[in-house]
């Protein structure tokens, strides 16, 4: 079939080579004129969301998830699980506001508010990437340094030229980045399961603590609050309504709705995986340390050090790949998210080098001066708790209202269980801020006895 049928359409000769056969599947399908099983219906839609979703399986989240695990064992879990239900509604808000507006969050907000509010807005956006980067990069350093043995700054030089490489597969459309960021998820993904496998972790214990909600103590709540608090990431809610915004770009009302579905499932996937991926965290974590009664488990080296004499030298090494994976991937995703705020707030765009020199220059300055990094990236996430309110409130807002949505405006219901899950998400930031700075202030590791109902 012709696929000349729109503008939209027709446009396609401005479509990257290596991007023309999704789009012209993915009309096809959308047009019904290609019968295929479901996976293969689905592929060309798949991408935009395995992108976001590296934003939940960052560095940032192994400190908490192995700090959890090992004071509480699986008592946790259930957190996980909750916080992710929350991430895919967060998620699927932000694609469809790409689909149904042709524009991301970040323009909207340009269009439609103040303009002092604006620039703000776009100062403290930029604060985030750099916050963003600080953690995402450390922990692609710590990666590199833990798996070959090699100083630090060795390790931040290998990423630094390893990510600047990855990032040029951007000229060559939205395709091999999604490809690349996809496989490094499969890669985490892939790490955990190992490590899974090799903890032995207490399977009837596990199923109960995922479905099953409580508390240990005070501390345990603050660890919640973490996990929750830390769930949804500023630039990755700005970053998916730009992915979806020009990647395929139909005009009837009824192709747009079967597109948003097929969206729908792209988010259900990749955050679904993310949220194993946590989960395989903190079950990991439970199954090794708490077990063993080393519940100050306090950062990522501890943890990659204490692995090899309790599960063989593999485990470290599997931790060590993780990690190199998240890290990596994650820092590109940062940039990306960089880019497309600085062009949706100024309308303007800088070459991907500059951004990333500037992005990196708080990385280099921890790593020179000898700051630990796991200190360095706890730091960093005190930014993020300011700055999702900017995110989220208006991401609900827009999406609530007619005249930006049309046919794709959230249904009542939905409306309010984003706003909800936005107040829930706030409320629970201030709770992190609060147990960040205590983590940054107090002397010694989190301490205290392993509480044993966890696993």
């Amino acid at each position: 079939m012709s696929l000349a049928g729109s503008p939209a359409e027709a446009g396609l000769a401005g479509v990257r080579s290596a991007d023309r056969k999704t789009v012209t599947s993915a009309f096809a399908i959308l047009r019904g004129a290609q019968q295929k099983g479901p996976f293969a219906r689905l592929l060309p839609f798949l991408g935009p969301a395995f992108i976001a979703a590296i934003a939940y399986v960052d560095p940032g989240n192994f400190a908490t998830n192995i700090q959890s695990g090992a004071k509480y064992g699986y008592q946790l879990l259930w957190v996980i699980f909750a916080s992710n239900l929350m991430a895919l509604l967060v998620q699927a808000l932000s694609a469809k506001l790409g689909i149904a507006t042709g524009k991301n969050l970040a323009e909207l907000c340009r269009d439609t508010l103040p303009r002092p509010l604006v620039y703000g807005m776009w100062a403290l956006m930029e604060l985030v990437a750099m916050a963003t980067d600080l953690a995402e990069f450390l922990g692609a350093a710590l990666g590199f340094s833990l798996l070959l043995r090699i100083p630090l700054l060795w390790g931040a030089v290998i990423a630094m030229g390893v990510t600047f490489s990855a990032l040029s597969l951007e000229k060559h459309g939205f395709r091999p980045m999604e490809i690349l960021i996809g496989a490094s998820l499969a890669v985490i993904a892939g790490s955990y399961v190992i490590e899974t496998a090799m903890g032995r972790p207490d399977w009837l214990a596990l199923a109960y603590h995922a479905v099953t909600p409580s508390f240990a103590d005070a501390e345990s709540v603050l660890l919640a609050a973490g996990i929750l608090g830390a769930t949804v990431m500023p630039h990755a809610v700005f970053l998916h309504s730009g992915l979806t915004q020009g990647r395929i770009v139909p005009q009837e009302p009824a192709l747009i709705q079967r597109l948003y579905r097929f969206e729908l499932a792209d988010c259900a996937i990749a955050m679904g995986i993310a949220g194993l991926v946590n989960a395989g965290m903190l079950i990991m974590s439970a199954s090794t340390f708490h077990r063993n009664g080393l519940c100050g488990m306090g950062s990522i080296e501890e943890a990659h050090q204490t692995l090899a004499p309790l599960l063989g030298p593999a485990s470290s090494w599997v931790f060590a790949i993780s990690l190199v994976a998240s890290g990596l991937s994650s820092t590109m995703v940062g940039t990306m998210s960089g880019q497309l705020i600085m062009q949706g707030f100024l309308h303007k765009k800088i070459p991907v080098w500059i951004r990333r020199t500037v992005t990196l220059a708080p990385s280099f300055i921890v790593v020179l001066l000898g700051l630990d990094p796991t200190r360095s990236l706890v730091i960093s996430q005190v930014v993020l708790s300011f700055a999702l309110p900017f995110a989220l409130v208006p991401l609900v807002w827009f999406t609530s209202r007619r005249e930006f949505m049309g046919a794709l405006v959230n249904r009542k219901v939905t409306t309010a269980a984003a706003s909800l899950t936005t107040a829930v998400i706030l409320a629970l930031n201030v709770f992190l801020l609060w147990q960040l700075l205590w983590t940054v202030w107090r002397v010694g590791p989190a301490g205290g006895p392993c509480h044993r109902s966890g696993a």
